[in-house]
């Protein structure tokens, strides 16, 4: 059971922030930012008023920043401060955790590859894998499939661009024939979906998505307006082959911060000693 933030706790992150952003600015000498070190020069690293000048901050400001006092940096200083102290990406979203008590959205860590096509690249990687691995981008899309998935669940690449979608497939007979136990399983994503989609809650995308799946399928209504909501977990679903028959799988969901919001979905076998969640 999640606690409440308290005080102490603000404290703790105020004065972890202030401890790693002096780690990081002791480690960044002035010739790497294009400063003159100068003969009289102390410090093998910057210094505060620096820092504060190369992100356009009040030094004092800066200053009280580092002595961990009760400020709170704006996501674009935050932001600022990373770029000034070269952090990598997982040093970035720390510092946002650390004063927001939040991540950031991830930034490209390969270039100008986009999400989606790294995780093209994933899924298409495990081709020859005998098991399912399917990447989903936030609105439940289809990005990618490898030839298992197409064999247990669908053949994505013969639907049409704009059906080619997981929960418009699931609430499809197609799907409901596939997914055993499709009642609790479809609830299960659904509780899923609504918990990942929380931060786009006003994409008018997302919105026509509920409207049209709810025009179409009173199931789907009834289990959305229950407001199940689930974090990412692994879970045994059954798939149903219509040669093979049924097999269990382990369904395990992968969001890394290079290619988030999308998401890569792996199975493996389900050993018969498996909790279903």
């Amino acid at each position: 059971m999640a606690t409440a933030v308290t005080a102490e706790d603000d404290s703790v992150n105020r004065r972890e922030l202030a401890g790693f952003l002096r780690s990081r600015r002791e480690r960044i000498t002035p010739a790497e930012v294009g400063l003159p070190a100068g003969p009289r020069r102390r410090i093998a690293g910057l210094r505060r008023e620096e820092v504060a000048v190369l992100a356009g901050l009040s030094p004092t400001w800066y200053t009280y920043l580092e002595q961990g006092r009760d400020i709170h940096p704006s996501p674009e200083v935050l932001d600022s401060l990373a770029r000034v102290l070269g952090l990598t990406e997982d040093e970035r979203r720390y510092i946002h955790k650390l004063a927001t008590g939040r991540t950031a959205g991830s930034q490209p860590l390969q270039g100008d590859v986009s999400a989606e096509e790294l995780v093209n690249r994933l899924v298409r990687s495990s081709d020859d894998m005998p098991y399912p691995v399917y990447g989903l981008d936030h609105y439940c899309d289809v990005l990618a499939w490898n030839r298992a998935a197409a064999e247990w669940y669908t053949d994505f690449g013969l639907l049409p661009p704009d059906r080619r979608n997981m929960l418009r497939w699931l609430f499809s007979p197609d799907g409901r024939c596939r997914i055993g136990d499709w009642e609790n399983d479809v609830a299960d994503v659904l509780a899923r979906w609504r918990a990942l989609s929380a931060p786009w809650s006003g994409d008018g995308k997302l919105a026509t998505l509920v409207d049209d799946l709810r025009r179409q399928d009173e199931d789907f209504g009834r289990m959305w307006d229950g407001h199940g909501v689930r974090e990412l977990r692994s879970r045994v679903r059954t798939l149903h082959h219509p040669e093979l028959g049924p097999r269990a799988f382990r369904a395990v969901t992968v969001q890394g911060v290079e290619f988030a919001p999308c998401l890569v979905v792996f199975h493996m076998p389900a050993q018969p000693q498996d909790p279903t969640f």
